[in-house]
Order: structure tokens, then sequence, then C-alpha cells
């Protein structure tokens, strides 16, 4: 064969091949995109702050959509656990911004299979729900939340909310967390910051 008769079929085999691997790559990154969307499972529909009776409050709402491997683990007896934190932070153009103040909820949401009722326990008080609609409602959402007090806030200063609110699987039993990592369908929750008026 001709020497460049060889080397352009060598090229045209490699530019398929360069193709199929482009290909490929879009399409595990797609899927992988797409995984990543949906194994989150919350969409915050609220989140906003007020201020009255001398404290800066922290109002969220949010909608759940539990993956089937861990309405699985709930059904099977395992407790879930759902935590939101906010944190008020003040700009400053000189330094890392300032933390102001934290604050951290967590919810426990747990199966009872003699009755067929989900509870749901909140800073040691529980309440029971006849289905998991219901008691994913209670648990996903706050009001009133008091995130500072208004003496806290400098009025010539900027102030931001970094809020997140997901499944901590650091409360799940041993054997469940390994190999969880931070992927997959237990990589439930969101992350949003708000901007304070």
């Amino acid at each position: 064969m001709h020497p460049p008769l060889v080397r352009r079929r060598i090229l045209q085999g490699l530019g398929v091949l360069l193709a199929w691997a482009w290909w490929g790559l879009g399409l595990g990154l797609g899927l992988g995109w797409t995984q990543v969307a949906q194994a989150q499972g919350v969409e915050l529909s609220t989140l906003s702050t007020s201020r009255t009776d001398g404290v800066l409050a922290l109002e969220f709402a949010a909608r759940l959509t539990l993956p089937k491997t861990v309405e699985d683990a709930l059904q099977h007896g395992v407790p879930i656990y759902f935590v939101a934190q906010a944190e008020l932070k003040r700009n400053r153009w000189y330094w890392r911004d300032e933390r102001v103040a934290r604050v951290t909820r967590q919810w426990r949401l747990a199966y009872q299979p003699l009755t067929g009722t989900w509870r749901v326990g909140l800073a040691g008080i529980n309440q029971t729900h006849a289905t998991l609609e219901e008691a994913l409602s209670v648990m996903s959402r706050s009001a009133g939340w008091r995130l500072a007090d208004l003496n806290q806030i400098d009025a010539d200063s900027r102030y931001y909310v970094d809020f997140s609110y997901r499944l901590d699987t650091s409360q799940l039993p041993g054997p469940m967390q390994f190999g969880l990592g931070g992927d997959g369908e237990w990589a439930v929750g969101v992350q949003r910051n708000l901007r304070v008026d």
C-alpha cells in the first residue's frame, strides 16, 4: 500500500475513534448531571428573612421527594435524619466574610410498622402522621426560625444567609454508611444563598 494512503486511513480511523470517545464522554456527563439533579430530591419553594420583635427570622419551605432506596430503608425500620442549617454572614472586602450567627435544626423520621404511621421528631417533640407525604411536609418547612438578634446587625453592612437542607447520612447505622460517599440516591439536599435586605 502507498504510504500516504496508509497515513490517510489511519487518520480516518483515529477520527472515528475520537468522535465515538467524545460522544461517549458527552453521554456520560449528561447522565451524571441527570443523576445529580434527580438525586437532590429537594425543591426549595420558599426562603426568606423577616425582622420582627428585635429578631432576624428565617422562613423556608421545601418539597421532598425521597429516592426508592431511602424509602425502602425507612420501610425496613431505619430512621433517617434531615438537617437544616443557616449561617448569617457579613460581607467584608478585606478578609473572609464574617460569620455572625449559625443555627441548626434536625428532624428524625421513622416508620412505625405496628401502627403503620410515620413519626417526626424535632427538638424532643414527636408527632405522628398517617402518611409519608404528611410527615415529609411537616419536616421540610419552618417559619419564624430565630437566626440572630437585630442588635447584631450593623445598618451600614451587607449580610447574606448561607442555607442548606439535606439528608444527614452520618446519622445512618454504621454498616449503611460504608461506601455511600457523597453520591448516589442518598445525596438528597439543597443549598442556597439569600441576601438580607
